[in-house]
């Protein structure tokens, strides 16, 4: 039900957009997050948005560089990632839940993608 890609290898300084199709989790109550785990750390949250729209949320290390947005026509949810950094490589997951409010716990997602690898080299 969940589908990220986009991930690929690039230049520090550069962007990537990810994509997470999100077939069937569309109605206004649910919410999309983006996770990543780099090796041997743990997921972290990157960010989330409600589907409805109203709102957006960003852990502090993305703010001013990454935007989660979102197609309704295309039922998909995009991580917009610019001034990327060799420390943003991880593999990026897209998730979602059926209950609104904003959730920065990987634990809150009951739906999850099967990852995108994204390598920024220095």
């Amino acid at each position: 039900q969940l589908q990220a890609s986009g991930g690929g290898l690039v230049q520090a300084g550069g962007s990537l957009r990810l994509s997470c199709a999100a077939s069937g989790l569309t109605s206004s109550n649910y919410v999309f997050g983006w996770f990543r785990q780099a090796p041997g750390k743990e997921r972290e949250f990157v960010a989330t948005m409600g589907w409805s729209g109203g709102y957006t949320y960003y852990a502090d290390a993305m703010k001013g560089r990454f935007i989660i947005s979102k197609d309704n026509a295309k039922s998909t949810v995009y991580l917009h990632m610019n001034s990327l950094k060799p420390e943003d490589t991880a593999i990026y997951f897209c998730a979602g839940r059926s209950t609104l409010g904003i959730r920065t716990s990987p634990n809150e997602y009951g739906y999850w993608g099967q990852g995108t690898l994204v390598t920024v080299s220095s």
